[in-house]
């Protein structure tokens, strides 16, 4: 399975297939692509589906198509929901970062969320082959994350990362490039999203869209007991009246609207601190946790689990590229890869 060193050539790929967001890792090149898993998909009379635009275009049309164009994000929870339209957003985007040369047969090497299933990966590995790929190597989204964010992992000490992504949340402590200790939990960024959905719905019977909500969640975050009330406007859908309207919300509603998702959160890092060997335990009580991926800009996530796990909490440099930065490192670490692939 290995016996591919000497043909690591430039077209080999490294992909971060996010709930969110699609990111690209080209051997030689660095990052080349970083776009929505959003796919527009036109329906004709028969119910066959046309792709009409994938990535940022796609995205644009959430929540604001007509019907016979759906806008898909074919996603859901870290893994694939849609095949079909996964495999065909990987070929545009592996077509697009090659210039659409389509002789082209990658190398790929995938993250995936730690708590997939077999037959989970099975489809990620379909798709990817369906899509033009020679191999396809998995790797788990908190080990990548790990690599990424530049933790010492082959050492025989502990090393924790927290890499909360759009669909899921990885806990994991790792040493010795090997997962010890690992909890996948459905909650993250889509998850948070929802929840200020429904609170606001609940609350004002006020509709609005998921962009509303992550502009929402994004600009005022989870302010601390002590910190002054920001206040934000926003516009949606009057679910008495109908009629398109204003509101201003505070930030201490937000803070009260993400406690349960975020309570969850805080629960996972702790059984996993808690199921974690002595030795390992140890080395955390200085080097502490890293967080990763992109609910790691959350304002005030950091200092809430500081609060809570009395441990030092970093957010690693640029959180939201740790995943594809890890796995395309792998490109060039043979061993490595060898070690940290998952089997089957």
């Amino acid at each position: 399975m290995f016996n591919y060193i000497l043909g690591l050539f430039s077209n080999d790929l490294a992909i971060d297939l996010g709930t969110a967001s699609t990111l690209i890792y080209v051997k030689g090149k660095g990052i080349v692509c970083n776009e929505p898993s959003v796919v527009a998909v036109k329906k004709d009379g028969q119910g066959r589906r046309r792709v009409l635009a994938v990535g940022k275009e796609a995205k644009a049309m959430l929540g604001r198509t007509p019907g016979n164009i759906v806008a898909i994000r074919p996603l859901k929870d870290g893994v694939i929901a849609d095949f079909e339209v996964t495999e065909e957003m990987l070929k545009y985007f592996i077509a697009k970062v090659h210039n659409r040369r389509l002789l082209v047969r990658p190398r790929i090497i995938i993250g995936v969320p730690s708590g997939i299933t077999q037959v989970e990966k099975r489809a990620v590995r379909e798709s990817a082959y369906s899509a033009g790929a020679a191999e396809v190597f998995l790797i788990e989204e908190p080990m990548a994350a790990a690599i990424g964010a530049g933790l010492p992992i082959t050492e025989p000490s502990g090393n924790m990362i927290v890499d909360i992504g759009g669909g899921t949340s990885e806990i994991a402590v790792i040493s010795l490039a090997g997962i010890v200790q690992a909890k996948s939990i459905r909650i993250g960024g889509d998850k948070l999203d929802e929840v200020i959905v429904q609170y606001i719905k609940r609350k004002y019977n006020l509709a609005i869209g998921t962009g509303v909500a992550e502009t929402i969640k994004m600009t005022l975050g989870l302010p601390m007991p002590d910190e002054r009330n920001q206040k934000l406007e926003i516009k949606g859908s009057n679910l008495i009246t109908g009629i398109p309207t204003t509101l201003e919300i505070e930030s201490g509603e937000i803070r009260e609207a993400l406690n349960e998702p975020i309570n969850a959160l805080i629960d996972a890092v702790k059984h996993v601190l808690e199921t974690t060997p002595p030795e390992l335990a140890a080395d955390l009580v200085d080097k502490g946790i890293v967080l990763a991926g992109g609910g790691a800009l959350l304002k005030n996530l950091d200092i809430i689990l500081r609060e809570e796990t009395q441990l030092p909490v970093t957010i690693a440099d640029d959180p939201l590229t740790c995943v594809v930065k890890g796995a395309g490192k792998l490109l060039d670490e043979i061993k490595l890869l060898r070690e940290v692939t998952i089997p089957g």
